[in-house]
């Protein structure tokens, strides 16, 4: 991939796609080869994490060398692609089947383990005798396991390893559900915060400097600290923070490279939704902030659409008819089926109001949707299916 990028133009992914047909060309995207990021990002409970490997997948089945990142907990990737397990090592995917004359296509797939990750900064950024004393550290595995923004944080670093390796043409990027899939472009200032905060300061004074730092009023902090959380812990707080210190600045430079990356002209955010109010407004904000931080914006897939009735009976229609065979036999069947017929009707119509009003809100929006499958998919070929909806729009 290339080494370098053009950082676009300070406009807004809408003023940007003003121009732009309304339609998002899903395979257009796919083919280019200029395209090397694709960042999925939506609520929870959308089908993101299943868009995200159909996409790779389509992908790859055109020629693309794709790999697939994923930091959802749902853990459906593995099963989709018939891989006994993902973990931070990308694992390849057997089984694709190149579209038309295509060759030289591939697709790996991965999962974020953001402990072993940010172990891997931490061994790769000093000496091991100091890295032992890091990974080693109480307050560190914790920070490491659950401080709120670590997963989004490493998942900015595992993306700009993977890009920095070139070994791909193309990422593809799952990212966690609700509004915290956008959480990853705060995390590296979250995180920045925390380490070189008044609090974190206030620790590292004994450590950093001469002893007049250690005045009364220090030391009755500290001795307040102690009560609160322990010698121990404290300890374990001052010597985490006085060995990491070294590294910040390393972390940091980092996170600002991969935000660049993330706005550079090579990457495509997608945003995916439900046809439903909730969604939707999601969706809204994911556009509005990605606007705000002058993200390239390709589109919105809205995912799930129930699919029209073939029957040209309108949704009154059906029910008049229902009532006038229930008025004959109660125990008309098809009756049945004509009240179920519309109130598919009724969802079909409210969804395509809902599209209409969004789209009047963001016209300069490219979307395609992906009708809602029978059941769910659990493999190759389910996938390979969401990626040819995803494509016809």
């Amino acid at each position: 991939m290339n080494a370098m990028k053009r950082i676009r133009p300070r406009v807004g992914p809408l003023a940007a796609t003003t121009e732009r047909a309304r339609s998002l060309d899903v395979d257009a995207l796919l083919d280019d080869l200029d395209t090397e990021i694709i960042v999925c990002c939506g609520s929870g409970g959308v089908g993101k994490t299943t868009v995200s490997a159909a996409l790779a997948l389509r992908a790859a089945e055109r020629g693309r060398t794709v790999v697939v990142l994923t930091i959802d907990p749902a853990r459906r990737l593995a099963q989709s692609m018939g891989i006994e397990a993902l973990d931070n090592t990308p694992r390849p995917v057997t089984g694709l089947r190149p579209s038309g004359a295509t060759t030289g296509g591939s697709l790996d797939a991965m999962m974020l383990d953001m402990k072993r990750t940010f172990d891997e900064v931490v061994l790769s950024q000093t000496t091991p005798e100091k890295a032992r004393a890091i990974l080693e550290n109480p307050f560190y595995i914790a920070l490491s396991s659950s401080f709120s923004g670590t997963q989004e944080y490493m998942a900015m670093e595992k993306l700009g390893q993977i890009q920095a390796e070139g070994h791909y043409d193309l990422i593809v990027v799952d990212t966690p559900p609700s509004r915290s899939a956008l959480d990853f472009l705060d995390a590296p200032e979250r995180l920045s915060s925390f380490l070189d905060g008044r609090f974190i300061r206030l620790l590292l004074a004994p450590a950093r400097g001469p002893a007049k730092l250690m005045t009364a009023g220090l030391g009755l902090f500290t001795s307040a600290l102690t009560r609160i959380l322990g010698t121990q812990v404290l300890r374990d707080m001052q010597t985490f923070v006085a060995a990491f210190d070294t590294l910040f600045g390393g972390f940091r430079q980092r996170a600002q490279k991969t935000f660049s990356l993330l706005q550079a002209d090579g990457t495509a955010f997608v945003v995916i939704a439900a046809p439903e109010p909730d969604a939707l407004r999601e969706a809204a904000y994911f556009v509005e902030r990605l606007t705000e931080d002058e993200m390239p914006l390709a589109g919105l897939v809205i995912n799930r659409a129930s699919v029209p009735p073939s029957v040209g009976l309108s949704a009154a229609e059906a029910t008049a008819a229902a009532d006038r065979l229930a008025q004959v036999s109660a125990d008309s069947s098809t009756a049945g089926l004509l009240r179920v017929y519309a109130d598919r009707s009724r969802i079909v119509a409210r969804e395509a109001h809902l599209r209409t009003r969004w789209a009047t809100e963001h016209p300069g929006v490219a979307t395609t949707v992906a009708a809602a499958l029978a059941s769910d998919v659990h493999d190759l070929a389910g996938l390979r299916q969401v990626g040819g909806l995803l494509a016809d729009g």
